[in-house]
């Protein structure tokens, strides 16, 4: 499906499902897309044609219902099940993603952190012991996972990245500041948090011009 949909109709689908998750939380039960394009920000036609690039989810006269449609996009998103998380990379980025507690409440398991500074190996982060990354080919051999996070810096992510690859990891959501590129059948997401940041600015020098 995902080579089908265009990938903006696809990013948009997350935002959806947190303000399904705020109105929900707030005891509504039913919406309509001209409001959720007042409250969002969108245009009230592309919410409808993003929605209907996946099925016919509202009524004519009544909207959607609330924990109808949450369903429907957490399905989609994959969110209806759990995945089992590993890190590599056990530097602040890392840490902080161990220790951020929604992922478990999102259906993200993380297992355990693995690094490959003996410095940080047999150190205690959020309750788990650091593991060198030379026990990767032995734990993931006995443990099943879903989706490495990748943490570590950008002159190792790569071989990184293949290694996992070549061990059965079939996602990657890489922090490591380089791209990492991956074969077919093999999903990744190379996250910079400095764009959004230079995005910001951009509006900022616009702004003062």
């Amino acid at each position: 499906m995902s080579e089908k949909i265009p990938q903006a109709v696809i990013r948009r689908l997350p935002r959806y499902f947190r303000y399904l998750e705020e109105i929900e939380a707030r005891g509504e039960d039913k919406i309509s897309s001209s409001r959720m394009s007042l409250e969002m920000g969108l245009n009230a036609s592309q919410i409808r044609r993003d929605l209907n690039c996946f099925g016919g989810f509202g009524q004519q006269g009544y909207g959607y219902g609330v924990a109808k449609l949450k369903a429907e996009i957490a399905h989609i998103l994959g969110l209806d099940h759990t995945y089992r998380v590993i890190i590599v990379g056990a530097g602040r980025i890392g840490q902080a993603l161990l220790g951020y507690t929604s992922f478990v409440k999102e259906g993200f398991d993380i297992t355990d952190i693995f690094d490959a500074d003996p410095n940080k190996v047999g150190m205690a982060v959020e309750n788990k012991s650091v593991r060198h990354t030379s026990d990767l080919q032995e734990y993931l051999g006995r443990h099943p996972v879903d989706i490495a996070f990748i943490c570590t810096p950008k002159e190792s992510a790569q071989s990184i990245a293949d290694f996992l690859v070549s061990l059965g990891i079939r996602g990657i959501w890489n922090f490591a500041p380089v791209d990492v590129a991956v074969r077919r059948g093999v999903s990744v997401e190379n996250i910079h948090l400095s764009d959004s940041l230079y995005v910001l600015t951009y509006s900022l020098a616009s702004n003062a011009k």
